[in-house]
C-alpha cells in the first residue's frame, strides 16, 4: 500500500498528463480522450512515480473525486472532466436540478459578478449537485465562497449541461444573472 502522499502525488500527475500535458510526457491521446494505460503507467515511472496496472486500478478506484475512468478491458485511461486539451467525452446531455453549486474564493467575485462562471482554458464550467461539495472545490484556494446557480432556469433558457460519470455538473458558461452567493 502506498503513502498518502504518494498516491495524491501519483493522482495530481495523471490528472496533468491526462487533462493538460499528455504530450509532454510521451503519451498519446485520442480524440476521446483515452491513453493507452503502458504509455502513461510508462510516464509515472520516468517520473519517478512508480505505478503497475493493479496500483493504477485501486487509484481508479479508490479516487474519492472518481477522476478517471479505465475502459472496460482495463487497457486505456481517461480523465472525465477538466481537460484544456482537445476531446470529446460525449457525457449525456441532462436536464439539470433546480439548483447547482460552484465554490470560488472572494478574490474571484468582482470579475464573475462582471461576466458570470467562464470555462477559461477547460472545456467547460464545473459545478456540483451540493454546496458542501462546492465548499470543498472552492477551499483548494482559500476561504470557500458558494455560489447558487440557478441551472434548471439557465436550462429552460436554451443552456446546455452535461453530466459526467463522477457526478460533475458541466455547462458552457453561467451568465451572472444565474448567480446567487449562499450565505
Amino acid at each position: 500500500m502506498s503513502r498518502p502522499d504518494d498516491a495524491t502525488a501519483r493522482s495530481r500527475f495523471l490528472s496533468w498528463v491526462l487533462r493538460h500535458a499528455p504530450h509532454e510526457v510521451g503519451v498519446q491521446v485520442d480524440e476521446a480522450g483515452w491513453a493507452e494505460v503502458a504509455e502513461v503507467l510508462a510516464a509515472c515511472h520516468a517520473r519517478g512515480l512508480p505505478l503497475d496496472r493493479m496500483g493504477l486500478a485501486e487509484l481508479v478506484a479508490s479516487s474519492d473525486k472518481q477522476r478517471f475512468a479505465l475502459s472496460p478491458d482495463g487497457r486505456r485511461i481517461r480523465a472525465v472532466q477538466g481537460h484544456s486539451i482537445p476531446v470529446r467525452l460525449d457525457h449525456p446531455e441532462r436536464e439539470p436540478p433546480p439548483c447547482l453549486y460552484h465554490g470560488t474564493v472572494e478574490r474571484f467575485l468582482a470579475e464573475i459578478w462582471a461576466q458570470g462562471l467562464v470555462k477559461g482554458q477547460r472545456h467547460h464550467v464545473h459545478l456540483s449537485a451540493d454546496p458542501r461539495t462546492a465548499a470543498t472545490v472552492g477551499r483548494r484556494r482559500g476561504r470557500p465562497v458558494v455560489l447558487e446557480v440557478a441551472a434548471h432556469a439557465m436550462w429552460t433558457e436554451g443552456h446546455r449541461f452535461w453530466l459526467s460519470p463522477n457526478g460533475v455538473w458541466l455547462t458552457d458558461e453561467v451568465p451572472a444573472r444565474y448567480l446567487r452567493r449562499l450565505p
